[in-house]
């Protein structure tokens, strides 16, 4: 085997893992840690495939900004009135549904046959220079024709962090009063 191809598959055991662990947990913290090991190995394989960029965008955005808001989010939100309500609660036929969903679609690739989910082949690996390129083209494109939806996104972004400290400082003031 290949060393591409062993790192694919350690990488996609931990993703997969981690993945189960983190609907799987019942602390929502340790969930959010899942969920960040989980994104790594999303990172992983984006880099495996030659999408450095990707990669970058995936740990910057996803584990560092997403991350950090939904650490916010949990310790803004009471648990105690959370553990109170009853978990999945009358969910029952949305999962008997979503799980008949996966049935049929596994059925479907059973008639058409296993034939019908092969690969046409790995790609060539990239080249050193072609990973300069890559960040170079994207960071163009980015910068130019897409200035004004990155710009408002980063406004966005800013608007959200600025609001999770605000309301956190307003619920501070009301536990003290």
């Amino acid at each position: 085997m290949l060393i591409d191809q062993v790192l694919f598959y350690v990488l996609a055991v931990l993703i997969l893992g981690s993945a189960v662990m983190t609907i799987t947990r019942r602390n929502v913290v340790y969930s959010a840690v899942w969920l960040i090991s989980t994104l790594v190995g999303v990172a992983g394989i984006f880099l495996l495939q030659g999408a450095e960029f990707l990669a970058g965008v995936q740990v910057i955005v996803y584990i560092g900004g997403i991350m950090v808001l939904f650490l916010f989010v949990i310790m803004l939100v009471p648990l105690e009135e959370e553990a109170s309500q009853r978990r999945f609660s009358n969910q029952k036929w949305l999962a008997l549904a979503t799980g008949l969903a996966v049935l049929a679609m596994l059925a479907v690739i059973v008639v058409r046959g296993i034939g019908s989910l092969d690969h046409p082949g790995p790609a060539p690996p990239p080249g050193p220079a072609s990973l300069t390129q890559n960040s170079e083209a994207v960071g163009r494109v980015l910068f130019t024709e897409y200035l004004l939806p990155f710009e408002l996104a980063s406004i966005l972004l800013l608007v959200a962090i600025i609001g999770a400290i605000v309301m956190s400082k307003a619920r501070r003031r009301q536990t003290e009063s």
